[in-house]
């Protein structure tokens, strides 16, 4: 199979109503077209959710990472392409480019996931899925960002709080996965994304939330612009941990 068949390919338009008050995409609403074309690619070469769902599986997010050079700005069309970089027993790594109009990319993004269990919420084995083919999509085309970084946070003053309500709830019942991002960039006043972008973020999805779940968002500044942030709910248990660097 030749490299170019591995990778998707979706086109988008900066919507007015997908944009802020600086007419640039928000990091939440690319986060979610990051992830539908992790879908639609997955589908298309039949091991996506619908497929997993069958046999009981579906896909979850471990890990994400976005680096972006600069958002598409209001009415602008982009790109995002998306490839497998490697598969492994529990996890899959999936790439992901981000271009502009003209075809030049303006970010990459990383992120890991699994196969779990619909059952058991444990993850299951990817090799097994349609006997490993899977792994014929492994593509080696070049992603020039860091992988996700451990992270650790030790601050424990309280920035902010939130109640998971019905807008944070997904389709599988639990706080979407792009709701933190959003969440987390509201720890940030607004003076902050006028004198500053989003250069890179960082997730990392340690445990579900659900309905009615008191979120407790724990931030450290570890850097003149960086920033680990820590998410508990109902004061116990993490669930997120995210890392957010300025420009």
């Amino acid at each position: 199979m030749s490299e170019e068949n591995k990778i998707g390919t979706y086109h988008f338009v900066a919507e007015p109503f997908h944009v802020d008050f600086n007419e640039r995409l928000t990091m939440g609403v690319l986060g979610n077209h990051l992830l539908n074309c992790a879908g639609f690619h997955a589908e298309e070469r039949g091991f996506g959710i619908a497929t997993l769902n069958e046999n009981r599986y579906t896909w979850v997010l471990s890990r994400l990472a976005v680096e972006m050079e600069e958002m598409p700005k209001a009415y602008e069309s982009f790109s995002v392409q998306t490839w497998v970089e490697n598969v492994y027993r529990l996890f899959t790594d999936r790439n992901f480019a981000i271009l502009n109009a003209d075809g030049r990319p303006i970010g990459y993004a990383r992120s890991i996931w699994a196969m779990i269990s619909m059952e058991t919420r444990k993850p299951a084995d990817l090799l097994t899925l349609h006997n490993g083919s899977i792994t014929e999509y492994i593509c080696d085309k070049d992603c020039p960002i860091a992988k996700p970084s451990r992270i650790k946070v030790s601050e424990d003053t309280v920035a902010g709080e939130h109640r998971a309500k019905y807008s944070d709830i997904d389709i599988n019942g639990h706080v979407n996965s792009i709701k933190y991002i959003e969440h987390i960039l509201d720890l940030f006043p607004l003076q902050t994304f006028r004198e500053k972008r989003v250069h890179r973020f960082e997730m990392a999805y340690v445990a579900e939330s659900y309905y009615g779940d008191k979120l407790t968002f724990y931030r450290q500044q570890t850097g003149d612009n960086e920033y680990d942030i820590e998410v508990k709910k109902n004061d116990s248990e993490v669930v997120v941990r995210s890392k957010l660097i300025f420009k």
